[in-house]
C-alpha cells in the first residue's frame, strides 16, 4: 500500500510498498477514504515532541472496514467508520473512571509495529493510527460505525478536531446556558469550541485570533464577538463585554506561549482557563498564583475533549445530520496523498481551517 513516511523530521515522503499486518484479536482493518491534517501531526512530523523514525503520521480519519480479527463487536466488514487515536481497554484504573483518553493498558501492538517496509524494517504507527496511508490496522476501541450518508471527508474531522474543541466545552468545562466564554485560536479545534459553546447556550462567545479571516469564520460558527489582539487590547474588550468581570471560561486552543500567558487576563473571579492546544515540549507558561488563589480561579487540561468514542461521536453525527453542527464548512481543501506536503504547507501558512487527504 501507499503511505506518507517521515524518514527524518521534516517533509513526509510517499512510499508505495508498505506492508500491513493482518488483524489480530480485537483489531480492525480499515480502508482509509479521508484523513484530515491536524497540527499535532505536523508537530510530530517536525520533531517538536521527539519520537522514533521512520513513522507514518495521520490520526483524523474515516473509511470502510475490510477485515476484522476475533472478538470484534464494534463493527463489521462494510461498515463506514470514524478512526481515532483514542485507544482504550475498558477495564484499567482510568477507563473504569470513564476516562478513555487516559487508558494505561499496554496493547499487543505496543511491542511491535503493524507497519513494515519492503525490507522488513518496522515503521512507527504514530499515535496508534498512521492514517496518512491507504489502510490502517487499529484496535476496535479506536473506531465507531457511522451512517453511510455521512461524507468521509466531513466524518474524518470528528476523529480529533471536532471532538477536541467541542468536548472541551461540553465534557471538560460543562458550559451551561448563560455562561460567558472566550476561545483563543480559531483554527479547526477553536472553531469547534466556538460552535460547542453556541450549542451549549453560552450568552457571550468571544473569538480571539490574529487573523481576521479566521475571526470571520468564528462568527459563522457562532461567535458573538471577535477580537484581533493586534488591533485592540483583548482583555479590555472582554471586560467591556462582561460588565468589567471577564469570562467564565477561556479555551486556549493553540499551542503558543503568549496565548497561555494572557489567558488569565480574560477570566473573572471563579473563572477557569481550559488548556486544549498542546505546545511543543519545553514551552512554559506563567501566571500569578496569588491571584489564582485569591480569586478562586482554576486551570484545567482537556485531552481530546475527554471523549468517549462510542457515544460522543454518534451524538455529534446526529447534530451534523440535523444541521446543528458544521462539518463541511471546516474543510478548506482536499488533496491526494501525493500532494500531502503542499497540504501541510498551507496549514502551516495559516491558509486552512482543515485540509483533508482523500483516497
Amino acid at each position: 500500500m501507499k503511505a506518507a513516511v517521515c524518514r527524518e523530521f521534516g517533509k513526509p515522503l510517499v512510499i508505495e510498498d508498505i506492508r500491513l499486518a493482518e488483524p489480530g484479536p480485537g483489531e480492525v482493518l480499515v480502508d482509509i477514504k479521508a484523513c484530515a491534517i491536524c497540527h499535532s501531526d505536523i508537530f510530530f512530523a517536525e520533531g517538536a515532541w521527539g519520537g522514533a523514525l521512520p513513522a507514518v503520521y495521520g490520526h483524523e480519519a474515516a473509511g470502510i472496514v475490510t477485515a476484522t480479527g476475533s472478538g470484534v463487536t464494534r463493527a463489521k466488514v462494510g461498515d463506514h467508520v470514524v478512526v481515532t487515536l483514542i485507544r482504550s481497554c475498558g477495564h484499567c484504573h482510568y477507563c473504569k473512571q470513564g476516562s478513555e483518553v487516559m487508558c494505561e493498558e499496554v496493547f499487543p501492538r505496543d511491542s511491535g509495529s503493524a507497519l513494515t517496509g519492503a525490507d522488513g524494517s518496522a515503521y512507527v504507527q504514530a499515535m496508534h493510527t498512521g492514517a496518512f496511508a491507504e489502510r490502517v490496522l487499529v484496535d476496535q476501541s479506536q473506531m465507531v460505525a457511522i451512517p453511510k450518508d455521512v461524507p468521509f471527508d466531513s466524518a474524518s474531522l470528528l476523529a480529533c478536531g471536532v471532538i477536541t474543541g467541542y468536548g472541551a466545552v461540553l465534557n471538560t468545562a460543562k458550559v451551561k446556558p448563560g455562561h460567558h466564554v472566550a476561545v483563543v485560536g480559531c483554527g479547526g479545534v477553536g472553531l469547534n469550541s466556538v460552535q460547542g459553546a453556541a450549542i451549549a447556550g453560552a450568552s457571550t462567545i468571544v473569538a480571539i485570533d490574529l487573523a481576521d479571516d479566521k475571526l470571520e469564520a468564528a462568527r459563522r460558527f457562532g461567535a458573538t464577538h471577535a477580537v484581533n489582539p493586534k488591533k485592540e487590547d483583548a482583555a479590555k474588550a472582554i471586560k467591556a463585554l462582561t460588565h468589567g468581570r471577564g469570562v467564565d471560561f477561556v479555551f486556549v486552543t493553540v499551542g503558543a506561549k503568549p496565548a497561555f500567558d494572557r489567558a488569565f487576563d480574560y477570566i473573572t473571579k471563579n473563572g477557569t482557563v481550559v488548556i486544549v492546544g498542546m505546545p511543543p515540549s519545553g514551552v512554559m507558561a506563567e501566571y500569578d498564583p496569588g491571584t489564582v488563589a485569591a480569586w478562586n480561579q482554576k486551570i484545567i487540561g482537556s485531552k481530546m475533549g475527554e471523549t468517549t468514542v462510542a457515544t460522543d461521536i454518534p451524538e455529534l453525527v446526529e447534530l451534523y445530520r440535523a444541521g446543528r453542527l458544521k462539518l463541511d464548512e471546516l474543510i478548506t481543501a482536499r488533496y491526494p496523498l501525493e500532494r500531502i506536503n503542499e497540504a501541510i504547507a498551507a496549514v502551516n501558512a495559516g491558509k486552512a481551517l482543515r485540509n483533508v487527504i482523500v483516497f
